[in-house]
């Protein structure tokens, strides 16, 4: 198990590899289409692109007691070509569900960017990890506007590295 700790350092992501299983423990930003959308234009976000860590995710609204309702990850392939320029801009990791176009793998290298997965249908499970959030931009996005989590061991796998390898391939020797 490998603890990761945001913001993401360039050695970081070369030392990980397709298959590792990571926890994450710091903040964590919520971004899904439309957010990815405005955050592309956006030249002053409200937090600090640089080394950051975006999940995929809309989550559900919290039960009294709750910081947040389930957040499970969502299809990733939608911000295939919506990721390039945040990862130009210091996006280290993304987090979602499913696999990505070759495209995005080859601009993911290009970037120094890692692609994790998280298990979908566990969004309970993965809300027990997160320990706060708050809204840090476009609100009226509602459950897709961009939070901020606070989470400690939220666990993740690699499902491409550097070195072209893919936890979706069978030829997999990771």
């Amino acid at each position: 198990m490998i603890r990761l700790t945001p913001p993401i350092t360039d050695k970081k992501v070369k030392s990980l590899k397709a298959g590792d299983r990571v926890l994450i423990t710091g903040k964590i930003y919520t971004a899904r289409d439309q957010a990815h959308l405005r955050l592309i234009d956006d030249q002053k976000p409200a937090f600090n692109l640089d080394g950051a860590i975006i999940y995929y995710v809309g989550p559900t609204p919290e039960r009294e007691g709750q910081v947040i309702g389930a957040c499970g990850p969502t299809s990733s392939y939608r911000m295939d070509e919506l990721s390039v320029p945040l990862m130009e801009r210091g996006v280290k990791i993304m987090i979602g569900k499913g696999n990505r176009s070759q495209d995005f793998q080859n601009n993911m290298r290009k970037h120094n960017a890692l692609y994790l997965i998280a298990t979908g249908g566990a969004g309970a499970l993965l809300a027990s990890k997160v320990l706060s959030r708050k809204v840090m931009m476009y609100e009226d996005l509602g459950p897709e506007a961009v939070y901020e989590l606070d989470v400690k061991d939220f666990p993740c796998f690699v499902a491409y590295d550097l070195d072209g390898h893919s936890i979706f391939s069978e030829d997999n020797d990771a």
